[in-house]
């Protein structure tokens, strides 16, 4: 399994908990140490937690190790890092304030 893989699965694990705007931005090429960012947004700082463990579960069934988690306690924006591959979980208006999909604009849109 390779880091799309992984991106897919931590997508599809957001989503079984109803995250929004789910989208993973292909980053090879423009960043020297990460393939992909996941990015989904939550409606509150529950959601967003149960979202963030949505993630960590469906990683730990695949056998995929966390290397850090940043944000979860705060629960205004959690960060992921699987290492290739980097799980962002905002809040909605801290996902527009930081606005990461124009940030980084260069990067493919994987579907």
């Amino acid at each position: 399994m390779g880091p799309k893989q992984i991106a897919l699965w931590a997508k599809e694990a957001a989503l079984t908990k109803k995250a929004n705007d789910a989208v993973i931005l292909e980053m090879k090429g423009l960043s020297p140490i990460i393939d992909y960012f996941v990015i989904v947004s939550g409606n509150s700082s529950v959601h967003l937690q149960a979202i963030a463990d949505a993630v960590k579960e469906r990683m730990n069934a695949e056998g995929i190790k966390i290397n850090h988690i940043e944000g979860y306690q705060q629960a205004r924006w959690a960060l992921l890092d699987y290492g290739e591959v980097v799980v962002h979980i905002f809040h909605e208006p801290v996902r527009r304030f930081y606005d990461l999909e124009n940030l980084w604009g260069d990067a493919k849109v994987i579907k």
